[in-house]
């Protein structure tokens, strides 16, 4: 057909055909004694038939660009462009001649090149109105990002999966309120590696129109750039020399320059959902998926830019001035004006936040920081699915529970499939702090006592209540002290303790208990513990230690209390609740921090018992606790956990750092003790006489924080090192972590 067609309307009878692979035509090099053309064959349609024609109008121009080669149309025996028959298009165009972009070095000056050529090309069309073309909608076309979210359900991965998802939310927060104040003209829209060519090092021409359109100026420069900084190290300072050259010849402007971060974000995710999809229709078509891998390389690596960073270059390249935060020293006078110095800061030096992005955070200045210390953001920061559900179920309804609402029931249904079905009632608050408040009100209602025996070093929350039960704070500088009706037991800390962790040390720590509850029998209420005591050094409890202490207080008709609020919902890897770990059940579970994600909501789980004896006439409301929008979040929260598998993600990164750190811990006896489980560790530092090394910790600390990586310091000396990350952190991060960490100690441990 391919040979009749080009005898019958071009006289071409002799030929050579090679096949060209495309995406919506069929391709064909002709090499004949006229010389090498393009053979391209469309489907029939009125809307394609129309499209083409704009696009030979388009070239048609550009051909007076005599610097650099274009496709020109070649006019059949009867004068025709297009060629209709048996239901195709077909139009022969010239073979543009050179170096495919993708198979040259890509030094500056060819760089620079390009950004002229796309300039020039822009330029000549900067004017040119086509209607076929304004009317035309691609989902390649950035204007029309949002119509490529179908294909999302195609990427295999869920963590990829959220990540492009993140996209989407940020180009609806960052891109949408502006969209109207971009220039738009027609574009090629398509100036990726395999459609550049190149000639003696410069741009020589450009071929496959096929995705012209009528968009937004800056995004020819955006789907060049993407392309170009795939599969380099320094990709900003590649697209430097690009949009400094075009600048050049067609000026931007400022808002198009704010823009590009999230918009080269968008191509790329276009890119990577269409790949997606396509591998389901075209399993082995490699012209489609031939920069998949490079494209999820840059879009993590993306990911890992500051968006301030990236625009300040981005602005710099083409000489706008950068835009400046309001200096720390300023901010700071204004936090003190307002605040009092109870509200503390982390690090010598605070840092102003801006934004953040599952395992990272972006200050005001520029810096992408490693979040290794904000467990509250269990999912990952801006998580787009927890985020979408707040938003959503913000914008239809928020109430209380004193009405019937979905979100309440399916939520509260969801969340308690993950316990024992006995602990069967939920109490919804607003924090981790006002649940340990309701339980002790909760125990004591139910048991008629009032004394509470909690663990040294413990925390419970910031109400009067908690700071009354949390030793860690009652017991430290500015507490009141020890109240009357706490009953306070050793932390049964197995490091420093002389015991093995082999039940030795438990039955140890036990026999404390049981020694104290014997002095105030029959008068205990609850017995209150976090699984891993987090604020008294991320501790583990001694192996059997709790199931015998929880054995004794309900002996002596007291009930027991497991404050889940650090380490509950996966974060230990090999449990979903932290007394998993010990083969125990508590009467009553309280949760908070990750709970929301950063959104403030908090619970009591307790039994049908219990819950009737809080039941005396007097009712239990809590203004905000299982509003609709707070449930929404909640059940997002469960869904991404076991979406994602962020449990096992948790255990595998978690032991993977563990052992890194105990490795380190090999070359640097300051490091005494490491333990924990999942991502909830914590490094015990000790001096040379094996006292606690406050000084080192906070030293390492600062560093890090110095070196854009957060992690906190913790215990009754604050010589431990806390990790306990976002359950994005990968082992790469661990990697990062732990090289940062070596060469602090390093520095440190020979001054």
């Amino acid at each position: 057909m391919i040979n009749a067609i080009l005898k019958k309307h071009f006289s071409i009878d002799t030929a050579s055909i090679t096949h060209l692979e495309g995406y919506e035509s069929i391709n064909y090099k002709i090499e004949c004694v006229k010389g090498l053309f393009v053979l391209k064959k469309y489907t029939f349609n009125h809307e394609v038939l129309e499209l083409l024609r704009s696009e030979n109008k388009i070239l048609e121009r550009l051909g007076s660009q005599k610097d650099y080669d274009f496709p020109t149309p070649i006019a059949s025996n009867e004068n025709e462009f297009l060629i209709i028959e048996n239901d195709s298009i077909f139009r022969l165009l010239s073979f543009v001649k050179g170096n495919f972009l993708g198979d040259v070095e890509h030094t500056p000056t060819l760089l620079s090149s390009f950004g002229h050529f796309l300039g020039q090309m822009d330029k000549a069309l900067l004017n040119t109105y086509n209607p076929a073309l304004k009317a035309k909608e691609t989902q390649w076309d950035l204007q029309h990002f949002s119509t490529n979210y179908s294909y999302l359900k195609y990427i295999p991965d869920r963590q990829d999966k959220s990540l492009v998802d993140y996209f989407f939310l940020q180009y609806d927060e960052n891109i949408r309120p502006v969209q109207h104040l971009l220039r738009k003209s027609i574009i090629h829209n398509d100036a990726n590696d395999w459609n550049v060519l190149t000639n003696d090092g410069h741009l020589s021409g450009i071929i496959d129109f096929g995705d012209m359109c009528h968009s937004w100026l800056i995004n020819e420069l955006v789907v060049a750039i993407t392309y170009v900084m795939m599969d380099k190290e320094e990709p900003l300072k590649v697209a430097e020399n690009i949009i400094k050259a075009y600048h050049e010849i067609l000026p931007l402007e400022e808002r198009e320059v704010e823009v590009i971060y999230y918009l080269v974000a968008a191509r790329l995710c276009i890119s990577v959902c269409n790949s997606a999809y396509t591998k389901t229709v075209k399993p082995n078509s490699e012209y489609i998926t031939v920069s998949e891998r490079p494209a999820w390389s840059l879009l993590h690596k993306w990911l890992s830019i500051s968006p301030i960073y990236a625009t300040t270059y981005f602005r710099n390249a083409v000489g706008f001035s950068s835009k400046q935060a309001p200096p720390l020293k300023k901010q700071l006078k204004r936090r003190q004006e307002h605040f009092s110095g109870a509200l503390s800061l982390s690090y010598d030096k605070p840092i102003q936040m801006h934004r953040s992005a599952f395992q990272y955070m972006y200050d005001t200045q520029g810096h992408t920081i490693l979040d290794a210390y904000n467990n509250i953001m269990l999912t990952g920061h801006c998580h787009p699915k927890v985020v979408r559900a707040g938003q959503r179920t913000m914008a239809r309804l928020n109430t209380n529970t004193r009405y019937v609402y979905d979100e309440l029931l399916s939520y509260s249904e969801k969340l308690l499939a993950k316990f024992p079905s006995h602990l069967n009632k939920i109490f919804f608050v607003n924090s981790g702090s006002a649940a340990s408040d309701l339980a002790i009100r909760l125990a004591t209602a139910h048991t008629k006592r009032n004394k509470i025996m909690v663990v040294e070093h413990g925390y419970h929350g910031n109400t009067r209540m908690g700071i009354d039960i949390s030793h860690y704070k009652y017991h430290h500088k500015g507490g009141a002290g020890k109240q009357n009706y706490v009953i306070e037991t050793p932390m049964p800390k197995v490091f420093g303790s002389g015991f093995d962790d082999d039940g030795t040390a438990g039955t140890y720590f036990t026999g404390k208990v049981q020694s104290i509850i014997e002095q105030n029998n029959r008068e205990i209420a609850a017995y209150i513990a976090e699984p891993m005591i987090g604020c008294g050094g991320q501790v583990p409890l001694a192996k059997g230690y709790l199931k015998g202490v929880y054995t004794l207080i309900r002996e002596q008709g007291g009930i027991c209390i497991s404050d889940e609020v650090q380490v509950g919902f996966g974060r230990l890897g090999d449990a979903f609740w932290g007394y998993e770990m010990y083969n125990v059940i508590p009467d009553m579970v309280i949760l908070g921090k990750p709970m929301g994600n950063g959104h403030p909501i908090g619970a009591v789980v307790t039994t049908t018992a219990i819950a009737e004896s809080f039941d005396n006439g007097m009712e239990f409301f809590s203004s905000f606790g299982g509003n609709p929008v707070s449930c929404a979040i909640g059940k997002a929260v469960l869904e991404v956990i076991e979406e994602e598998n962020l449990q096992n993600h948790a255990k595998k990164v978690g032991d993977y750092l563990k052992d890194r750190l105990k490795q380190l811990g090999n070359i640097y006896q300051e490091i005494a003790d490491v333990r924990g489980s999942g991502l909830f560790l914590g490094v015990e530092m000790l001096d040379k006489e094996g006292k606690p090394n406050t000084k080192l910790a906070n030293e390492v600390k600062n560093h890090l924080r110095e070196k854009n990586i957060l992690i906190g310091t913790d215990g009754p000396y604050n010589n431990v090192l806390k990790i306990k990350p976002p359950l994005y952190f990968s082992k790469n991060d661990s990697d990062i972590l732990i090289d940062k960490m070596q060469t602090i100690l390093e520095y440190l441990l020979k001054i």
